[in-house]
């Protein structure tokens, strides 16, 4: 009989075969855009979408956007770096709407601020101990505990009825 695989190599080969290991990792810009793009142009933009491996980015303003276009290859360049792949081919700006404030709404602050007790952090731990990329593996650990956080408060508005 044969041993079963561990959950790092089944998480893994799924990935890979439903090729969403370079989206998930190319998503991966968003929480890292101003230390990618530096302070001064992530408060001018804001990536929108990737698709097809072009980078849509809003830009508050359209000499924002020129100067941009011009800065194009650097910005690609650092995007791959932090990536460590070529997984964006190009970066296509559009004027639009940059969030004031990079915080998130009242509702996921809550799940936020819900602690985690020490015997549901260790699980977690656990659960992506193995997995080797750094990025993906930050991924799966804020998956879970958002994921821990929603049901411990769903289990504590049952409790508050």
């Amino acid at each position: 009989m044969n041993q079963p695989l561990p959950l790092r190599s089944i998480l893994e080969q799924t990935l890979k075969g439903l090729e969403l290991d370079g989206p998930i990792k190319a998503h991966s810009i968003w929480k890292a855009w101003s230390q990618i793009v530096g302070e001064p142009i992530a408060l001018q933009t804001y990536p929108r979408a990737i698709r097809n491996r072009i980078l849509f980015v809003h830009v508050s303003h359209p000499i924002w956007m020129q100067q941009l276009q011009f800065l194009k290859p650097t910005l690609l360049n650092k995007i791959r770096i932090f990536l460590k792949e070529p997984l964006i081919e190009d970066i296509r700006f559009k004027v639009g709407n940059i969030p004031k404030t990079k915080t998130r709404p009242k509702e996921h602050d809550q799940n936020q601020s819900t602690k985690l007790d020490r015997k549901t952090l260790d699980r977690i731990e656990q659960l992506i101990k193995n997995i080797i990329d750094p990025d993906l593996k930050e991924g799966f650990r804020e998956i879970f505990m958002k994921s821990a956080r929603v049901e411990q408060n769903r289990k504590k508005l049952k409790t508050d009825r």
